[in-house]
């Protein structure tokens, strides 16, 4: 399955493995459990004795891809996101982003590797969440202290657009068809080099502040917007995934994309709610 997610385009990500799915089995030889090919008759007097004699069918691990290996894998990246980001909030030098500007380059430069690589690195997702929780702690404790309970509206605000985008997702509401992709990844894209162009200029003395006024607001809400529409493609990838029968450790990606969407979300919450009590 080719997917139009840059996390979830890599060769070989939510593919099925041999044997996993698919219809016309063939049987294993000497096996009397395996599926009979149509259109072969019926078992012989053996294999019904064999089958008999053999132990009761139970729960089985089909190394396959659950919705449930999705949500555990999510859990832990996102558990390791606020872990370090409690560690960055009580340890760092309150004002000096030096340390955290540098975790978040190289959890950029971590995240392109992740994406780009042919095989999942569980090892790799950690330590991008980590680095993550780094960047976004520091911050976060800056901007609480300016505004207190920023955080908690961040993290509130971040959870009802998961919520609100599940549910229309789920519901139909919003249907992922190659002319949405197409219009919202250009969008994002346009976006993403926008903040990078302003945020070079802005180091050398130029640049405009996207952190208060109409303009944050604006931004900020385009930028939590962005997030959602990466959120409805990570949904249905994670749903074709499964349907497809991709293997179990490919649950690793679908956590890396779910926590990508939900980092910058949570990110572009905290700009949106800084720019729009400014004047607190």
């Amino acid at each position: 399955m080719r997917s139009s997610n840059p996390v979830f385009s890599r060769e070989g990500s939510f593919t099925r493995e041999s044997g996993h799915a698919g219809f016309g089995t063939t049987a294993q030889a000497g096996n009397p459990y395996a599926q009979q090919p149509y259109g072969q008759g019926p078992l012989t007097d053996e294999q019904l004795y064999e089958m008999y004699r053999g132990p009761s069918a139970g729960p089985m691990d089909t190394g396959r891809m659950t919705l449930d290996d999705v949500v555990a894998r999510t859990a832990m990246t996102l558990l390791t996101v606020v872990a370090a980001g409690a560690v960055a909030w009580f340890t760092l030098p309150f004002k000096n982003f030096g340390f955290a500007i540098g975790a978040s380059l190289i959890a950029f430069i971590v995240g392109l590797v992740i994406t780009f690589r042919p095989t999942v690195s569980p090892a790799l997702i950690f330590a991008y969440a980590a680095l993550e929780g780094v960047f976004l702690g520091a911050v976060t404790h800056y901007l609480n202290t300016l505004w207190p309970g920023i955080a908690i509206q961040a993290v509130l605000g971040t959870a009802a657009v998961f919520g609100a985008m599940l549910f229309a997702y789920r519901s139909g509401r919003i249907r992922v068809t190659p002319k949405y992709t197409r219009i919202g990844i250009a969008i994002g894209l346009g976006f993403a080099v926008l903040l990078l162009v302003n945020s070079i200029a802005w180091w050398f003395g130029g640049g405009v502040s996207t952190w208060s006024g109409p303009l944050g607001i604006g931004i900020g809400l385009i930028g939590v917007a962005i997030g959602a529409f990466y959120l409805t493609l990570d949904f249905n990838e994670i749903e074709r995934a499964i349907a497809e029968g991709a293997p179990e450790k490919e649950a690793w990606r679908a956590a890396f994309g779910l926590t990508l969407s939900l980092v910058w979300i949570y990110f572009e919450m905290l700009r949106l709610i800084a720019s729009l009590r400014g004047d607190d």
